[in-house]
């Protein structure tokens, strides 16, 4: 815009400048008229002056005509390159016009997306520190869970007959008649619904399924725990001998106490969500001396 701003500023001084010699110009010739408006040639040619002088003021008549020409074309000339340079001047101000108004626009939808990136990353920010809350009370269900079985383990092992193959022949363990250990990969899950697995490092399964649904036992053993527990609401854990515990949480209803015997396929409790969930359905486990073992390992899925 200065460069071309510059040229205009040139071109119009020298046109200012041309304007000058061709009023010269035409002052000269105006004065090289006779009266009346004829020729400056044809007086010389009546005036019976001396040929040679009339031949030179001749010459010089015509050589101030091509002179004069010369300086109007290129007055024109000018006259056209500063109509396209002032073109040029006006095309580059719509131009820039039009960048500035598109800058303006990127920069408005650069802001809208740094405030709805840093809307996001509120968000985002707000769900991290929600699960890692959750993970937080996750962690602290399962050491709770983990001390009620380790607790459980403890009182099976200190108190003769406590343990359910104490107080039941090993035929009587199961349906087969074979103890809980052989039955991995024969077990029926406690209930019909769709498998899940939980956030709990895996630990167990979670079955979604109706709320009323029946909650069955998967092996013949006896409650060893009935009672609500943060996280996993209603829950009731059972013995199967040998050290192995079944885990059923999230029930609607306990159907059994501490201490009742159950067979395989007996119901225990009903499908619920009193865990905290939003989702109905049974979360199983199966344990071994208090250790977590994959329960899908011991069903058989169909």
């Amino acid at each position: 815009m200065a460069a071309l701003a510059a040229e205009r500023e040139a071109r119009e001084r020298a046109l200012r400048a041309q304007e000058a010699k061709v009023g010269r110009l035409l002052a000269a010739r105006a004065l090289a008229r006779l009266d009346g408006g004829a020729p400056a040639a044809l007086r010389l040619v009546l005036s019976g002056d001396d040929p040679m002088a009339a031949a030179r003021r001749l010459h010089y008549l015509d050589h101030l005509s091509r002179a004069a020409a010369q300086v109007i074309a290129a007055h024109r000339q000018g006259l056209a390159e500063l109509a396209r340079v002032r073109a040029a001047l006006e095309a580059r101000a719509r131009e820039l016009a039009a960048i500035g108004e598109r800058q303006r626009a990127d920069r408005e939808r650069l802001l809208a997306e740094r405030r709805e990136r840093r809307r996001v990353l509120e968000r985002i920010a707000a769900e991290v520190r929600r699960a890692r809350r959750e993970v937080s009370v996750l962690a602290a269900d399962e050491r709770r869970l983990a001390r009620v079985i380790e607790e459980i383990g403890r009182l099976l092992a200190s108190r003769p007959g406590a343990g359910h193959r104490r107080v039941e022949r090993a035929a009587e363990l199961s349906v087969s008649g074979a103890p809980f250990a052989a039955l991995k990969g024969s077990l029926r899950l406690p209930v019909r619904g769709e498998l899940a697995r939980q956030s709990r490092s895996a630990k167990g399964v979670f079955i979604r399924a109706p709320e009323g649904e029946p909650v069955r036992a998967v092996a013949a053993g006896r409650v060893v725990f009935a009672d609500w527990m943060r996280g996993y609401g209603n829950l009731l854990i059972v013995d199967h001998g040998e050290d192995y515990l079944t885990v059923y949480g999230n029930n609607e209803a306990l159907l059994k106490q501490v201490g009742d015997a159950v067979a395989a396929g007996e119901p225990l409790a009903t499908v619920g969500a009193s865990g905290g969930g939003e989702q109905t359905g049974l979360y199983f486990e199966v344990r071994h001396l208090g250790r977590p073992l994959d329960p899908l390992g011991w069903a058989k899925l169909r």
